[in-house]
């Protein structure tokens, strides 16, 4: 059997995407390959939300200029690197057979059928991802809001709902093959269903899905503090099968940065919603996303957002340098002024200060039973998360894939937890 290979960079809807591309090329007649070297396929799925995701895209298209050379396999790119311009992409990276947008996944179809390599019959065009013991499920695709740093919605393009039927249906589908949790996914996730024509909502979604049988955990993000509402939490609260773990970004915790980013939230307000979740919800984890060194961030400023994490404690806080992407507000109207070296002590000191935070709320654990949903084993340790998100290791002889185990925490450190199965 012929083999594909899939190289992935960003975010969680790129990962789902990659996802939806390995089923395809499955059920064609392909076999995954974790080497690049064995594929006769290869698709890159990229990202360019920060230079450094862009650039490490180009590096890996350039190791494999020696590659295509030699063995000449079909080589893909998709995800957020490709756009409308296509003509310059094929001027730049000549190497690359086949550009397509994401989520586009008919054109990578039809160019494999065209040239005779679909070697089986694909009877319908999207097929659920190959059954794991968690999966990615987009239920909106795209962005209205326009952050004045973020690409996406140039990329992505508009909010576009999926209809609450077909993912009610995907979902079951997955179930049925064996998934135990599925995470919902959207660039902003709680503004789904409002260009469908009954207006339901991610509550609606969460209270629909939990009737499914074998499904024991949904997750979903990442939320936009502007549209959070009640409804949503209190939904999350009465619902057994929604884990206690939320990702609501705050980006900077000064209310002159936010102006100028476009968040339309206040540091208040955002203090605030924080409140009503962890009353909603007490056991709840939290994270939150910052970027620091944006145009005009002033040490002061700076300072307040370091001040903010330090008082609202995040279980994970995934902080990166800005940098201008070509294209948007921010690039076309601000100024790049603060310094590259500048940007890095200040994502270093919050590396720092959020190390020393989440070691102590990780220490809590120690000595308490949490349940793992065990998603696959590393260096003779079985490994899988919490509820909240924590990454739990643990021995076991027995085969322990996909199940919900009960493990007693014997060791704790701020990236993962330890523990023996009771």
């Amino acid at each position: 059997m012929p083999f594909y290979h899939i190289w992935t960079i960003g975010c969680q809807m790129n990962k789902a995407d990659s996802q939806r591309i390995a089923s395809y090329l499955e059920k064609i007649g392909y076999q995954a390959s974790p080497k690049a070297e064995e594929a006769e396929i290869i698709v890159l799925n990229s990202c360019v939300v920060r230079q450094s995701a862009e650039d490490r895209v180009i590096n890996k298209l350039g190791s494999l200029k020696s590659l295509k050379r030699r063995q000449n396999p079909i080589l893909a790119l998709t995800g957020c690197l490709v756009d409308s311009r296509v003509d310059d992409l094929r001027r730049r990276l000549p190497q690359v057979d086949l550009f397509f947008k994401p989520q586009a996944f008919f054109e990578l179809c039809r160019f494999l059928e065209e040239r005779g390599l679909a070697l089986e019959r694909l009877d319908s065009g999207l097929v659920p991802p190959s059954p794991r013991p968690s999966a990615f499920v987009p239920i909106i695709q795209g962005c209205n809001k326009f952050c004045t740093y973020c690409i996406v919605p140039y990329r992505r393009g508009r909010e576009r709902s999926r209809p609450l039927e077909e993912i009610i249906c995907e979902v079951e589908e997955l179930a049925s093959r064996g998934v135990r949790e599925v995470t919902l996914l959207g660039q902003n996730v709680d503004s789904y269903g409002h260009d469908l024509p009954e207006k339901p909502d991610l509550a609606a979604i969460l209270g629909e899905l939990s009737r499914v049988d074998g499904l024991a955990r949904i997750r979903f993000l990442t939320s936009h503090p502007k549209d959070m509402g009640q409804r949503l939490l209190e939904a999350m609260a009465q619902l057994e099968k929604v884990c206690e773990h939320l990702s609501i970004p705050i980006q900077a915790g000064d209310d002159d940065i936010l102006r100028a980013m476009r968040r339309g939230y206040t540091v208040a307000q955002y203090r605030q919603l924080i409140e009503r979740i962890r009353s909603a919800i007490p056991d709840i984890a939290l994270s939150t996303d910052v970027i620091v060194g944006f145009p005009g961030e002033r040490e002061e400023q700076f300072q307040r957002s370091y001040d903010l994490l330090g008082e609202l404690r995040f279980d994970t806080v995934h902080v990166a340098c800005y940098s201008p992407r070509p294209g948007t507000i921010a690039s076309r109207r601000l100024t790049d002024d603060v310094p590259y070296e500048e940007k890095v002590r200040r994502r270093e000191m919050i590396e720092h200060l959020q190390e020393g935070i989440v070691t102590e709320i990780n220490a809590q654990l120690l000595g308490s039973t949490v349940e793992v949903l065990v998603e696959n084993r590393k260096n003779e340790k079985w490994w899988g998360r919490t509820r909240t998100d924590k990454l739990v290791f643990f021995e076991d002889e027995a085969d322990r894939l996909g199940q919900l185990v009960k493990v007693r925490i014997e060791k704790t450190s701020p990236w993962s937890l330890q523990g023996k199965v009771e």
